[in-house]
């Protein structure tokens, strides 16, 4: 990738970043949905420390799937509204370029995010501390690849009115394998296990979407915009 191409992913990011922050409302609902769902969940059961850690991995990983979703329609849909994203794709730059740089600041501000608040949602949940460490890389791995067949799912319905619902549609199948090996992760590194494998599995999915996402959401841009 030459100079330029890091330079224009550097001012998209920037530029998202900036614009993300100019809506706290939409930039905050991600986190707060993660927050209340996995701190109001123990109160429906038992306050047994074991019931909590065995129920943990399984409602931490449903409630960070559903948190980046909700950001997901954003991913394009606002610049499509106004026409930047034309404007963005007319502009000599590669669309995959852009794409890369949007996509990895909706990770910023929704993935990243979501990690860095998961040690609260895990002392609720009873998690031990020595498994921190472990459920942060598998939610970092997981929300990235997420963001990244969101990017798909975002290509193909950005031009719908009601594209949202068909996005979680496209998205949550795909997504399945990161909830499980995810939870597994977490599960393991809760018990005492070795959770390599299933780290391994969830970093071989993010290299995987990492590669081929960006063409396959550039194509889908490509056929909505034309």
């Amino acid at each position: 990738m030459n100079v330029g191409a890091w330079q224009t992913m550097t001012l998209i990011v920037r530029r998202e970043l900036c614009l993300s922050f100019r809506r706290p409302g939409q930039l905050l609902q991600p986190i707060v949905f993660f927050l209340i769902v996995t701190t109001l969940f123990p109160l429906g059961l038992s306050p047994q420390l074991s019931l909590l850690r065995d129920m943990a991995p399984g409602v931490l990983w449903v409630a960070a799937l559903l948190s980046s979703l909700l950001s997901l329609d954003s991913l394009f849909k606002s610049d499509a509204d106004d026409g930047t994203l034309e404007q963005l794709a007319l502009s000599g730059q590669d669309l995959t370029v852009i794409v890369i740089a949007k996509s990895f600041a909706h990770w910023l501000v929704s993935g990243a995010a979501l990690v860095v608040v998961s040690p609260l949602v895990a002392t609720a949940l009873g998690i031990p501390t020595a498994a921190f460490a472990t459920m942060m890389l598998s939610l970092a791995l997981g929300t990235l690849t997420l963001s990244w067949l969101g990017a798909i799912g975002a290509g193909l319905t950005v031009g719908l009115r009601r594209g949202n619902v068909l996005l979680s549609l496209i998205v949550l199948p795909l997504a399945m394998p990161l909830l499980i090996f995810g939870a597994s992760a977490t599960d393991r590194a809760i018990s005492g296990a070795n959770p390599a494998g299933a780290l391994y599995f969830l970093a071989a999915l993010c290299v995987f979407t990492n590669t081929l996402a960006p063409f396959a959401a550039t194509a889908a841009l490509r056929i909505t915009l034309e």
